[in-house]
């Protein structure tokens, strides 16, 4: 996946959350967009594109049962980010309650609600809304507990290659 496209994915998912904070008002409640900007798991662009390159070159393909390992052999770890100061902003504004979290990811979850502010629904990314690019991404991330209304992958669809080959 370029940066383009890891920028435009990320775009979508932002207009995504407009979207459920514009419905919301239009019931009668409050929206709120906290968007925090850490580009290719904290990694950094040149380790990003490292570890895409990777994937796309190792033995089988890129696919989900193999992304935070080759992430893991790149850069050491399979992810920089930091989610525990994350609800900050939230006690900043003073809220305790988050009725529609619009967020798959488990790290931003857990952080609320260790910080003691109660999620009631959790939204996930429309299907549309996800580029064949990022299916290998997304299936991974499901299968490490990132919120999967449809439940978590098998083993075989996560061992099935999704993404491009390297001459795509």
């Amino acid at each position: 996946m370029s940066s383009a496209q890891t920028s435009a994915r990320a775009a979508l998912t932002l207009v995504h959350g407009i979207e459920v904070c514009v419905e919301t008002a239009q019931r009668g409640g409050v929206g709120i967009i906290v968007y925090n900007r850490k580009e290719g798991r904290a990694l950094g662009e040149v380790t990003k594109f490292l570890v895409y390159n990777a994937r796309k070159r190792q033995l089988g393909g890129d696919r989900a049962d193999t992304y935070f390992r080759r992430t893991e052999c790149v850069a050491g770890v399979q992810d920089m980010r930091f989610q525990e100061l994350m609800p900050d902003v939230f006690h900043w504004l003073g809220i305790r309650r988050i009725d529609r979290w619009v967020s798959m990811s488990n790290l931003k979850h857990d952080a609320l609600k260790a910080q003691g502010i109660e999620v009631v629904e959790q939204v996930a990314i429309p299907d549309r809304l996800v580029p064949l690019d990022a299916a290998v991404e997304i299936e991974a991330k499901k299968a490490a507990g990132y919120f999967a209304p449809l439940g978590i992958p098998g083993r075989l669809e996560l061992s099935s290659p999704k993404g491009r080959a390297l001459d795509d």
